[in-house]
């Protein structure tokens, strides 16, 4: 039997989640008809922390938002459904999910709705193999976290030939991982920068990233269908930013680099790096992201993690960014 073991003890990780939606929630977070001056609507973007963010922190760190008259404030979780529950909770009107961690909280919460796409990457999670494991078919123990790195860790093994029920899979935080591979209670994990250079730092190697194996993850923008019905000028307007920082962060990633320190403390030299093996491009959902989606909803109701699909033609907003965005 397939088996989920979570690690014990992120308290920092949630400790940051929690006070962000306390503090949202005391800016009164849940008011999206004003800013505190009254004169402009107040969007909340809840996201993580690290370079997939790259066109936000730009947009936040250059006053892109404020010039196209806007009041959009970001309000950093622990990332992974903690951005999507904050829209949830109303603490946040908008959220940057990616597809397979957006996917189980649809089901849960069947307001939620997927805008559009802003950045996908099929390099940007990488396979970190620890010392002596020269071949898949050694690996015991894998680390994983939610979503797209629980997603790939099974693709993974079965690209290889290997049955996932096989593999004791520990699921954990990205903090956590890379000393759990030092410690060698894992065989390895898959999972972005810092986290994969700090797996080498101990000892790790690099044996592959998820286009390897056919896995591509997309970030999408997500809303609340009862905030969204009132405000879809207003979440296009924020879109179109948000498009426009695409394109600078592809342009000058270094610039984009500085943004992220500024904004999240995130090192230049491994955030420029990661923004390299990111395509920033915003567009509409497509059929394709359609297929996409049910393949990890598959997966996720083969494993029994979520009981139910979610119904597509509702949550995923096929068109609404070339209507609302361009």
């Amino acid at each position: 039997m397939f088996r989920h073991h979570r690690a014990g003890g992120r308290p920092a990780a949630a400790l940051l989640t929690l006070l962000a939606l306390l503090l949202a929630t005391a800016c009164g977070a849940t008011d999206s008809t004003g800013s505190a001056g009254g004169t402009s609507p107040t969007v909340r973007i809840a996201l993580g922390v690290d370079a997939s963010y790259a066109p936000l922190y730009l947009a936040a760190e250059r006053g892109m938002f404020e010039k196209a008259g806007l009041d959009v404030r970001l309000m950093k979780v622990e990332g992974g459904p903690a951005a999507a529950q904050a829209v949830t909770a109303g603490t946040a009107q908008m959220s940057a999910n990616a597809d397979s961690t957006a996917l189980p909280q649809m089901v849960s919460d069947p307001a939620l709705r997927a805008l559009g796409v802003f950045q996908s990457s099929g390099r940007l999670l990488k396979v970190v193999l620890r010392e002596g494991i020269t071949s898949p078919r050694q690996i015991e123990t894998m680390g994983s976290i939610q979503g797209i790195g629980l997603y790939a860790t099974h693709q993974y093994l079965q690209h290889h030939g290997i049955d996932p029920d096989s593999v004791k899979i520990q699921q954990s935080s990205p903090q956590e991982i890379p000393t759990m591979l030092q410690r060698g209670d894992i065989d390895g994990y898959i999972l972005f920068d810092p986290w994969v250079t700090k797996g080498v730092e101990a000892g790790g190697r690099i044996a592959g990233t998820t286009g390897d194996f056919g896995v591509t993850y997309r970030q999408w923008l997500l809303a609340d269908q009862k905030w969204l019905k009132g405000h879809e000028d207003l979440a296009g307007k924020v879109f179109k930013v948000v498009a426009e920082a695409d394109r600078l962060v592809t342009e000058d990633p270094h610039a984009a680099a500085l943004a992220s320190r500024e904004q999240a403390e995130l090192p230049v030299a491994g955030t420029r790096k990661a923004i390299g093996e990111i395509s920033f491009t915003s567009r509409a959902l497509t059929a394709a992201d359609v297929t996409s989606s049910r393949r990890i909803v598959d997966f996720l109701l083969a494993e029994k993690l979520i009981k139910s699909a979610p119904d597509y033609d509702a949550v995923l907003l096929r068109g609404w960014y070339d209507r609302h965005a361009t």
